[in-house]
C-alpha cells in the first residue's frame, strides 16, 4: 500500500474484462480509488449495471482496452481469457500492462505468455485470494508474478482492491503465482467441503448442527470461514453466492490436474472435488460453493 498520500501515483486508465462477482467488485474499488475504469462483460447487462458506479461501459473487448494503461482480466478460465484477449487485440497498444487475475491453472500459462509476447503486452499473472465480501471491501490478497520494472504500476492497481500483494517471481510464464493460488484454493475447498459434511453428519445423527458450532466456538478448531459457510447452510442462504459451486468445481479440476502432474496423491481433496461435481451436475452450480453440502443427500 502507499503510505504517503502526497506520493500517491497518478490515476490510470484501467480496462476490466469480466465483471462477474469478483471483477465487478474490483472495478468499483478502482473507480473509488480515482482511476478511469472501462468495463466489458460477455453478458452486456452485467457490465451495463456498472454505469451507476462511475465506470465506462463498452460493448467489445477491443473498445474497452483502447488507450488503457492496464488491462485486467477476471474471467472464468484459461480458454476464455485467451479468447477475450484475442478479441481485445485490435484495441491494444504494445507495452500495455496485462494483469491476468483469473485462476487459470498451470497448463494455460505458457500459451497466455506466448500471446502476451505476440501482442507486445507486459504480462503480470496475479490471481487473487478472497471472495465477494473482501473484494467489495478492498481487502483481497494478490499473488503476483511479473517483471520488476512494472511492479510500481501494477501495485497502483492492486492497492485499489487488495490489502496485500505477495510477489512470487519475476516471470509470469513460470506459473509461480498460479501454483500458490492452487495450493490456497485446495485449502479453501477442503474446509468448505468439511463444513458441509460435518453439519450433515450432525443432522444425520439426530443433533442440531449448531451444537457442534457451540462446541468449537473460540477454540483452535474454530475459524471464520467455517462460520461463514455454516451460516449459508443453516440459514438456507445458498443463493447468496460468494464463490459459485461451478467456479469452485473448475478450480478443483485444476488442482487435481496439478497434483497428478506433480505425483502428489490428494485423496481427501479428490473427494471434495467429486462432491462439487455432483452438485453442479444436479443443477446447483450458480449457488455458493457451500452447496457442496447437498452432495450428502444426493444419490
Amino acid at each position: 500500500m502507499t503510505d504517503n498520500p502526497a506520493a500517491a501515483p497518478r490515476p490510470l486508465v484501467v480496462a476490466v474484462l469480466g465483471t462477474g462477482i469478483m471483477g465487478a467488485a474490483m472495478a468499483r474499488n478502482l473507480v473509488r480509488a480515482g482511476h478511469a475504469v472501462r468495463v466489458w462483460n460477455r453478458t452486456h447487462a452485467t457490465a451495463a449495471a456498472m454505469l451507476a458506479d462511475g465506470a465506462t461501459v463498452t460493448t467489445t473487448p477491443a473498445e474497452a482496452v483502447h488507450e488503457a494503461d492496464a488491462v485486467l482480466t477476471m474471467l472464468h478460465d484459461g480458454p476464455v481469457v485467451l479468447d477475450v484477449i484475442r478479441q481485445a487485440a485490435p484495441g491494444l497498444r504494445p507495452g500495455t500492462l496485462w494483469l491476468q487475475q483469473s485462476t487459470v491453472g498451470l497448463e494455460a500459462m505458457p500459451e497466455l505468455a506466448s500471446v502476451a509476447d505476440e501482442l507486445g503486452l507486459v504480462l503480470v499473472d496475479a490471481p487473487v485470494l478472497g471472495t465477494r465480501e473482501p473484494a467489495e471491501a478492498g481487502e483481497l490478497t494478490v499473488m503476483a508474478a511479473g517483471p520488476l520494472e512494472v511492479r510500481e504500476t501494477a501495485m497502483t492497481v492492486f492497492d485499489s482492491f487488495a490489502t496485500r500483494t505477495l510477489w512470487t517471481g519475476d516471470d509470469a510464464a513460470d506459473g509461480s503465482a498460479q501454483r500458490l493460488k492452487l495450493v490456497a484454493n485446495s485449502w479453501v475447498i477442503a474446509v468448505n467441503n468439511a463444513a458441509g459434511e460435518t453439519l450433515s453428519l450432525a443432522r444425520g445423527l439426530g443433533l442440531d448442527p449448531r451444537t457442534f458450532l457451540d462446541l468449537v466456538e473460540g477454540g483452535p478448531l474454530d475459524m471464520g470461514y467455517l462460520r461463514a459457510k455454516s451460516a449459508l447452510i443453516l440459514e438456507d442462504r445458498l443463493e447468496d453466492t460468494s464463490v459459485g459451486a461451478a467456479v469452485a468445481a473448475k478450480d478443483a479440476a485444476l488442482i487435481s490436474d496439478a497434483a497428478r502432474s506433480a505425483g502428489v496423491h490428494v485423496d481427501a481433496f479428490d473427494g471434495a472435488r467429486s462432491r462439487l461435481d455432483r452438485v453442479v451436475a444436479a443443477g446447483h452450480g450458480s449457488e455458493d460453493m457451500a452447496a457442496a453440502v447437498r452432495a450428502s443427500s444426493l444419490g
